[in-house]
């Protein structure tokens, strides 16, 4: 039950408790079996496409797949007005994943084709880029527009990851069944900004 006056805590439905200790029994079952081979790969594979394994394991083990692209907004790259450049060490990063698909979303007024023509001065191969989906647009719009945007590229979208910056590209993650969300600020490891004083 939720809504008004519930307090978030455990489900108070008969059999929570036996539900719970099935998928944890379940999962401890699962990870002793995991021959170190297959860690290994994918430990590779994390750093292949830039992440880190904690990371990758656990979008891995949501959706039972590799991730085989990005969906970066134009937020998420701190591309913001036109002729804005990525910073140098982000734009590197990126220049380096291997074995991984890029996708765009640029949000209003960046223009997708110019910002993926700008990213290509940069080193960054984009394989498909859209306008962003806006606010003003409902969920099944906002899914139609993801869906356009990976039929173009050719992609399942529960093997791509959204990385972003705003709540509203968080949802996109969900308005697309999509593998996923990343905040930027992981992704590029950003420092927090320091106190003022």
């Amino acid at each position: 039950m939720s809504g008004p006056g519930h307090n978030g805590g455990p489900t108070l439905e008969p059999g929570a408790s036996w539900r719970r200790h099935c998928w944890g029994a379940a999962r401890a079952a699962l990870l002793p079996k995991l021959p170190i081979e297959i860690v290994r790969l994918r430990v590779k594979r994390a750093a292949e496409i830039g992440l880190d394994y904690k990371t990758y394991a656990g979008v891995r083990a949501t959706t039972g797949h590799d991730i085989i692209a990005f969906l970066f907004s134009t937020n998420a790259l701190r591309l913001l007005r036109e002729g804005d450049r990525m910073e140098a060490a982000e734009a590197a990063r990126l220049a380096e994943t291997r074995n991984l698909s890029q996708l765009l979303a640029a949000q209003p007024p960046l223009d997708p084709a110019r910002v993926r023509d700008a990213l290509g001065a940069q080193g960054i191969a984009v394989d498909a880029a859209i306008r962003a989906p806006g606010i003003a647009q409902s969920w099944s719009e906002t899914r139609r527009t993801l869906r356009t945007l990976l039929a173009e590229a050719r992609m399942p979208a529960d093997q791509v990851l959204v990385i972003g910056e705003t709540a509203l590209e968080r949802e996109w993650s969900e308005a697309g069944r999509m593998a996923g969300f990343l905040p930027a600020a992981r992704y590029f490891a950003r420092e927090a900004a320091a106190p003022a004083g």
